[in-house]
Parts: C-alpha cells; structure tokens; sequence
C-alpha cells in the first residue's frame, strides 16, 4: 500500500514536471512573432494543445505506468484551465461545461494532428489553419515553419528514452531554428 502511495506521488511530480515543460514551451514568443499564432488566450490554449499532442502521444504509447502518467498530466492540463478561466471571470455555473468543451476539443486536436502528419504538409495546413490559426490570416511561409516546427518536435519527443518521462522533462527544439534569418543575412 505504501509503495502505491509512494509511485502516485511520484507520478503526480513527474506530471507536474511535463506540464510545467509543455506551458514554458506553449509561451515561447517565436510561435506569436514569427509562425503567426495569434496571441489570444485562445492561441495560447492551442499551443498548449500542441504541446500536451505531443507528449501525450508518446506517453501513451509506452507502459502501464506511462498510461497512469498521461492521465495524471491529462487531468492537471485541465486543472490548469479550469484555474485560467476563473481567473478569466467566468463565473461557476459555466465552467464545467466551457472544461469539458476544451477537453473534446484537445481529444479532436489529437485525432487531427496525428492523421494531418502522416497524410502530408498540404493537409497538416489545412488543419492548422482550422484550428490553430483560425482567428487568423497567416502566411503561408508561418505555416509551413510551424509544420517544420511540429514534425521536428515530434521526432524529437519520440526519440525520448521512456525513462525521460519517467523522472525528467522533455526537450522540445528550439522554434526560433524554424524562423527564416532577415533577407540581409540571407543574401550575404
């Protein structure tokens, strides 16, 4: 009984060090600046989506243990917004139903994602331009560095060693490698 006790703790701290990762690298100024994300409480929720899709993913794929960790990190992404949207003003009667409305549409973003990346870039942009991008008029060129973005992160988060998600944090690239250098640079 103790050991349960101890391994649920555990997991709790590991999920709280994955989300604490996913919300650092969703508020990374590069996706607003340059991959034409719209800097809304709503596009930041859809770079949190991105982030906890890919995370989630691959935690998912692994152990019974890891299976435990993605519903734990699961539960504290939605505890998060839950938290964000009283801050927010939204009265009680409301959230329950605004929660359980962003968790249909994270479980939709996964399903998305996941057939946009194996079906090519022209649907991947698609996507995004539906979901990610769609209080917004981005450039071709900032979608197609979020694709970029989005394939090298998952080969990276997939290239994780199980135990990372275990006891560490992941490592997600840098997405200021995914914007184009200023036209000066470029010409010299």
């Amino acid at each position: 009984m103790l050991g349960r006790i101890q391994r649920r703790r555990e997991r709790k701290r590991q999920a709280a060090r994955l989300h604490e990762a996913i919300v650092a690298q969703s508020r990374m100024p590069a996706f607003y600046a340059d991959m034409g994300v719209p800097d809304t409480m709503l596009g930041r929720y859809e770079m949190v989506c991105l982030h906890a899709y890919l995370v989630l993913t691959r935690v998912r794929r692994e152990s019974k243990d890891c299976a435990r960790l993605a519903q734990t990190l699961h539960d504290m992404i939605f505890d998060d917004f839950d938290v964000a949207l009283r801050e927010a003003g939204l009265g009680d009667m409301g959230i329950g139903h605004r929660i359980k409305k962003l968790a249909r549409n994270l479980h939709g973003r996964i399903s998305v994602y996941e057939s946009g990346l194996a079906a090519g870039d022209d649907e991947m942009a698609d996507i995004l331009r539906r979901n990610m991008y769609a209080s917004a008029e981005p450039a071709a060129s900032e979608v197609a560095r979020m694709i970029a973005y989005i394939r090298a992160a998952r080969r990276e988060i997939d290239g994780t060693e199980n135990q990372v998600f275990m006891t560490g944090v992941p490592s997600f690239p840098d997405p200021v490698a995914f914007v184009s250098p200023p036209a000066e640079a470029a010409v010299q």
